[in-house]
């Protein structure tokens, strides 16, 4: 049995790798409608896989119970051969994912070969759940079972409220061809805001172009009423576009940022502006409007809460990557300036909603009393409720009063301290931990700046323009979200 343990622990390592980093962080499966089917095979393979560990930590299925434990082995691979379908007909798997299943495929193969001879051998026996521990390897093994025991839990719960999400009434989506007027291109359309743009979009009847690295994903995501293209070539000259918006890009918090991974984040922004506007060069007719997704990030390592508030027309901190690559993508979009077109740079602060970002990690931790003050804790926090971050982006479509530079925050900068305290406070808990900062630097180099430091900014050309927030402040957005 240990070559048999040791396989399973090689199994439950690559697909919690798996689980986590494919399907969590990089295709954000359980807030997919169009994964729903994907997420309930997930639940069901991991609550066998539950019953796996479980039952061979700690008993022998003699008889008639060894039967049992085959069909339960013939079951993970039917589910994994149906997976294998779902996730061909949803979405585009990358060539690291594809090559992980390949692997977890193969040591799934050889764990069942090892098992034959075991269950042939407990199948000569009387029929029996023969209580067997294996010491320390039981006890691990019971950790893995509860582990995707609980993740099996935690899929299940999704798939039920994505059931419930599409089960919610709403007019029928129109196919692209009955819907009228000029086209409005999100590029990106598939992110944390641009699917809430698209939807909102779709359901008032407009036409939208939806620019995505995965059309079939995308496709399966919002229907026959969106016009999906993977490629800004595929769009014809003679198309009517009204607006053009920009919310694609790589996740900024996350990976290390090393020399590849700050290239990767400038070019997954700057390439698609680039892009954008030679589209718009060989249009008959360009947009009236781009609205570009930048960040405060643009104001560098500012941390200043105690001083003046810094408005749109404060200057960048050169040297510091944040501050650069908020630089270079808004020099790319101004670039459609020339060409006649309105351009928005829309500087948005942490944006904190339900379906991804920063707040599903935050509140988790928070709700389990593990939220931190970070550093000193003095830092600015700028935030946004999701609602008004694209409630902004619509404002800047709609509004030929607004222009340039606008900062996407509420209007109530709290300290990270107080950020904290009041997310606690949403789940009706209390901070007690505190990370000095050092360690922080240490560990996250440069990229530790977006925990540790902050931009005390003021939306003053959104008021201006006479945006109204829905959540202008922190205490109140919390609530919503924590309901």
């Amino acid at each position: 049995m240990h070559a048999v343990f040791l396989l399973l622990s090689f199994q439950s390592v690559l697909g919690a790798f798996d689980n986590l980093w494919h399907h969590e962080w990089e295709a954000r499966l359980p807030q997919r409608l169009s994964a729903l089917r994907e997420l309930a095979l997930h639940a069901a393979r991991e609550a066998l896989y539950g019953l796996v560990f479980l039952g061979l930590a700690w008993f022998e299925w003699r008889g008639a119970m060894a039967g049992v434990l085959a069909l339960v082995l013939a079951a993970e691979v039917l589910i994994t051969l149906a997976d294998f379908l779902e996730e061909d007909r949803t979405r585009r798997l990358p060539p690291f994912e594809r090559l992980l299943h390949t692997v977890l495929t193969i040591s799934y193969g050889g764990f069942v070969a090892l098992m034959v001879p075991v269950l042939l051998a407990w199948a000569r026996l009387d029929t029996a759940l023969h209580f067997t521990p294996h010491g320390w390897v039981s006890w691990l093994f019971t950790a893995y079972g509860v582990g995707v025991l609980a993740w099996s839990v935690r899929n299940l719960r999704a798939v039920l409220r994505l059931r419930q999400q599409a089960a919610a009434p709403a007019a029928p989506a129109r196919p692209a061809s009955e819907r009228s007027g000029p086209a409005v291109l999100v590029a990106g359309g598939t992110g944390f805001l641009g699917e809430v743009l698209v939807r909102q979009l779709l359901a008032e009847g407009r036409r939208v172009i939806v620019l995505s690295r995965d059309g079939r994903q995308a496709q399966g995501m919002f229907g026959p009423g969106a016009w999906v293209v993977e490629r800004l070539d595929q769009i014809p000259s003679e198309t009517r576009l009204g607006a053009v918006v920009h919310v694609a890009g790589a996740r900024v918090l996350g990976r290390p940022w090393t020399t590849a991974r700050r290239r990767a984040l400038v070019e997954s922004r700057t390439q698609v502006a680039m892009g954008l506007v030679q589209l718009m060069r060989r249009l008959h007719q360009v947009p009236e409007v781009l609205v570009s997704a930048s960040a405060v990030g643009y104001y560098g390592a500012a941390n200043n809460l105690a001083g003046a508030a810094l408005a749109e027309d404060a200057p960048p901190r050169p040297g510091e990557f944040q501050s650069d690559l908020c630089v270079a993508i808004e020099h790319e979009a101004r670039r459609a300036e020339a060409l006649g077109v309105r351009v928005v740079r829309m500087r948005l602060g942490v944006v904190l909603g339900r379906g991804d970002g920063a707040y599903p990690l935050l509140a988790l931790s928070a709700r389990f009393g593990l939220g931190a003050v970070l550093g000193s804790g003095r830092q600015p926090a700028p935030w946004i409720h999701s609602a008004d971050a694209v409630g902004l982006l619509r404002h800047a479509m709609e509004h030929r009063s607004l222009d340039g530079a606008v900062n996407a925050v509420a209007p109530e900068t709290p300290s990270q301290q107080g950020f904290s305290r009041a997310l606690a406070q949403s789940f009706g808990r209390r901070v007690w931990l505190r990370m000095p900062g050092a360690p922080l630097r240490a560990l996250l180099g440069e990229m530790s700046t977006l925990l540790l430091d902050g931009q005390n900014v003021e939306p003053r050309a959104a008021l201006q323009a006479g945006y109204r927030f829905q959540y202008p402040r922190l205490a109140e957005a919390l609530r919503e979200l924590a309901r």
